[in-house]
């Protein structure tokens, strides 16, 4: 029997037609794209991210960016990009133009985190906007496994409670399983009733949701979002890609570096 043809490359770049946007918000949309057949299944592994390019740069240059799917990895024939479009962002401003039955350049994946079930005793995850893909990619696997015991916990900030992306995906999840909880903050338009936090997140939120840093290799927590968010919450990456020094507000509350995974 003649083995398909993977759709994806982790070598070199292919393209893929836009089959759908779906807007989330005012600045957010999920970006739906086409597989070459309808039972072609991307198959991901958890947690990785896929590479797209555009010829958008100076001159014409290639311009590269990671995105995390939220399209589960035996998703048949399509795979789902959650793009935030920000003024000064060449490739999400790149996105916002595209029309459906455009191409876009992917490759991938590339992994981030090789999970496997009951790796740890405990996952937390901090999510800032956008960060919050490969937080999800992670929870979903988690639990579709019935022998995976992990418990999860994530807090995730956003700026008003119209900018919180896929919460109602988080709520459904939280409620189905007890050993996954999420906490939401928020900046600003509070509603009456708010059962979240209020402002940026603090040393003291972490403290008081996500795994004690006292478990040592049993717990894990994974930080991704904007530049200043992962400043306080952990410090940024190095020049490099690479994860550079803990800092922020999970090294004030005793994680050691190797707790910590900024994705």
């Amino acid at each position: 029997m003649e083995v398909p043809q993977t759709p994806l490359s982790p070598t070199e770049f292919r393209s893929f037609k836009l089959g759908n946007v779906e807007q989330l918000s005012h600045n957010t949309a999920v970006y739906r794209f086409v597989l070459p057949s309808p039972h072609a299944v991307v198959g991901l592994p958890t947690a990785s991210f896929l590479l797209v390019r555009a010829p958008i740069g100076e001159e014409g240059k290639p311009v590269v960016r990671p995105y995390t799917p939220i399209s589960a990895p035996d998703a048949r024939g399509h795979f789902d990009l959650l793009v935030k479009t920000y003024p000064t962002g060449t490739m999400s401003r790149h996105f916002a133009k595209l029309q459906v039955g455009d191409t876009l350049e992917v490759k991938g994946p590339v992994m981030k985190l090789e999970y496997k079930a009951n790796m740890k005793a405990a996952i937390g995850m901090v999510a800032g906007g956008t960060g919050i893909t490969p937080m999800l990619q992670v929870i979903e696997e988690a639990l579709r496994n019935d022998a995976d015991s992990t418990r999860l916990s994530l807090v995730y900030a956003n700026v008003s409670p119209a900018d919180i992306l896929l919460k109602d995906r988080l709520d459904a999840l939280a409620a189905a399983h007890p050993r996954f909880t999420v906490h939401y903050t928020i900046d600003r338009d509070v509603p009456a009733g708010w059962q979240g936090g209020v402002g940026h997140v603090t040393a003291a939120m972490l403290r008081e949701q996500l795994p004690a840093a006292k478990l040592g290799d049993e717990a894990l927590v994974l930080v991704c979002g904007p530049p200043g968010f992962m400043n306080a919450v952990s410090g940024g990456k190095a020049p490099d890609y690479s994860q550079g020094e803990l800092a922020g507000h999970l090294k004030v509350l005793g994680y050691s570096a190797a707790q910590v995974l900024k994705v």
